[in-house]
């Protein structure tokens, strides 16, 4: 496996409007870029020093980088009704979860609640045609493995797209190609002046368990 150049990407300090002098180091580990987490990254205090081990959490994009297969068989149950063009396909993937996923404000789990009519709702055209192609966008995308807990090795939740996971800031203009291939210019300005990411977010665990599919 070669081992890939690394970059220098510039940071933002807080809410600053200006771009500071100090410079973030991007770790190449073979096809996996690693990166800060989000928190990191903004005007977060660095851990004391007993601390540091395990207070450190980063960031893997998983470029060529194969996928547990419990994460690959969710992947392809959702990619499944992408291809149907029918977002009742997407109730399969859905009911798939003993917990249901989380999806963002107006949806609440239980007896009576309908995904299906929820993405409908929160659809353009009404049929859930629009949510199915931003799916089939962010999953088009590499993954970012975000870990969660002290333990790394056993507690990563894999993100779509991984540009959710990467600070607005260290985008390269390649990664700034990547959002427009979800969201149109306007939208990307307004999520590069915020420092947000803002558009659909998809998040699978480790077991094959589909988290979340939100948007802020």
């Amino acid at each position: 496996m070669t081992t890939r150049r690394c970059a220098l990407q510039s940071l933002w300090i807080g809410t600053r409007p200006f771009l500071v002098a100090a410079l973030m180091l991007v770790h190449c580990l073979g096809d996996a870029i690693t990166y800060p987490a989000r928190g990191q990254a903004q005007n977060q205090a660095p851990p004391k020093a007993k601390d540091a081990p395990s207070a450190k959490p980063q960031v893997r994009v998983l470029r060529e980088v194969k996928l547990p297969r419990p994460v690959a068989e969710m992947r392809e149950a959702i990619e499944a009704a992408i291809a149907s063009g029918r977002i009742e396909d997407l109730r399969e993937a859905f009911e798939l979860n003993e917990i249901k996923p989380d999806l963002g404000p107006g949806f609440a789990p239980g007896v009576g609640a309908d995904p299906v009519a929820f993405w409908r709702r929160q659809s353009g055209d009404g049929e859930g045609r629009e949510l199915l192609a931003a799916l089939a966008n962010i999953l088009a995308l590499p993954p970012a493995a975000v870990p969660l807990g002290r333990d790394v090795e056993n507690s990563l939740v894999y993100v779509w797209p991984y540009l959710a996971e990467v600070p607005v800031a260290a985008w390269t203009p390649a990664m700034q190609v990547e959002a427009l291939r979800l969201v149109p210019v306007a939208e990307l300005r307004r999520i590069q002046a915020a420092g947000t990411y803002t558009h659909w977010r998809l998040v699978i665990g480790a077991e094959g368990n589909w988290l979340s599919l939100t948007r802020k």
